[in-house]
């Protein structure tokens, strides 16, 4: 077993989760089966409607494959080999784990708003089935209606098409202008995935608990449940680590800190190779957990755009700049796609970091924009 029973450094545990991000070496054009890996190696891809300098997932899954095509990601919806559910926020899943968020779907619902849509619009939930049955993958504008609160007023129709999503009665089926397209779940989802048993409590505990490692790296038990946004706190989880540990499933590193440990898959080599340059978008999963990224990283990952102008301290959308195994710095960065440019509208180094900023900035910039589809890199 590697490096079997005993204390890890800090530096190893780094090193480790580093190495686990999968981060490109070089520019490269990826396909659409690698869009596809890339989700799957990651368990989760985070989604978000802001694009400044382009969707959270397509710079997440970019700064891994390279640069792919703009309905890759809707293809692999479409024909069902990705899902979109709630996972860490909402999130692209390999669709094999559909049926561990069958349980989430069938209770009570993951949003009480959902239940109360459906409670107090239940007069739209056949017409709008039945449209989409009739006519395939609608968005929430093709409900809209021409004013004055008639049937298809647009806000009761978009939150009852995505409390039929949260029970898993519709599913998204692609973006249109990154607004979803729900179409009905068996029309997409695999008919194997669909009728497959569900898996009870600890079998799901235990999947997700096992891939959450697998694609991190290392994480303590805090960090999985972060990873799922699980509820029910340690003592919910705890249990099934301790089981998957005994049977030789995951190994529990202990780190010489003196802090909570480590959860690796019992394969895994501490330490690991450093990651190229690269700005990692302020939604990856390497960035999702705060507490853990000042533990091992000594790095507060913040994100600003949510606050006024006067509030932020680094700017509005905020790359951090990985370089081998350590943050060095916070790019302010915005794609002006009209003149083919990414603007570097501030910088701001990490304090007792060293080396050239200016050039590891500027090349992982321009690959960034190269990725993207940018022609050139201009700094404020």
């Amino acid at each position: 077993m590697p490096n079997a029973s005993r204390t890890a450094t800090l530096a190893e545990i780094r090193r480790t989760i580093v190495s686990a991000q999968g981060y490109a070496v070089r520019f490269r054009r990826a396909r659409e089966d690698d869009v596809e890996a890339c989700v799957r190696r990651l368990s989760a891809v985070q989604l978000d409607s802001i694009s400044t300098v382009d969707r959270a997932h397509r710079l997440t899954i970019a700064s891994r494959v390279g640069a792919f095509e703009p309905d890759a990601v809707t293809s692999l919806l479409r024909t069902g080999r990705l899902f979109e559910y709630w996972a860490h926020e909402a999130s692209l899943l390999p669709v094999e784990l559909w049926p561990h968020f069958r349980a989430t779907m069938n209770g009570a619902g993951h949003w009480g708003s959902h239940d109360r849509a459906l409670t107090t619009h239940a007069d739209l939930v056949a017409p709008i089935l039945a449209r989409i049955r009739e006519e395939g993958p609608l968005g929430s504008r093709d409900f809209e209606g021409g004013g004055g609160g008639g049937m298809w007023n647009w806000k009761p129709a978009k939150a009852v098409l995505d409390a039929l999503w949260d029970r898993g009665d519709l599913v998204i089926a692609g973006r249109r202008n990154f607004q979803r397209l729900y179409d009905l779940t068996e029309r997409v989802i695999p008919p194997e995935i669909l009728t497959a048993p569900a898996p009870n409590e600890a079998d799901t505990l235990e999947t997700l608990a096992l891939l959450a490692a697998r694609a991190r790296g290392a994480l303590t038990e805090a960090a999985i449940r972060e990873h799922w946004r699980l509820r029910g706190g340690k003592a919910r989880l705890r249990p099934h680590l301790a089981g998957l540990v005994e049977r030789g499933l995951l190994r529990e590193v202990a780190v010489d800190d003196g802090g909570a440990p480590f959860y690796i898959a019992p394969e895994t080599e501490l330490g690991g190779d450093p990651a190229p340059l690269v700005l990692v978008c302020p939604f990856d999963n390497l960035v999702w957990d705060r507490p853990l990224l000042r533990r091992v990283f000594g790095f507060n990952h913040v994100i600003e755009v949510y606050k006024r102008d006067h509030e932020r301290v680094y700017g509005y959308y905020v790359l951090p700049l990985l370089a081998g195994d350590r943050f060095v710095g916070r790019a302010d960065v915005k794609a002006d796609r009209a003149e083919g440019v990414l603007r570097i509208r501030r910088f701001h180094p990490e304090p007792k970091t060293r080396g050239d900023f200016d050039a590891k900035l500027e090349r992982a910039a321009l690959r960034l924009a190269r990725t993207i589809g940018l022609e050139r890199v201009e700094r404020a």
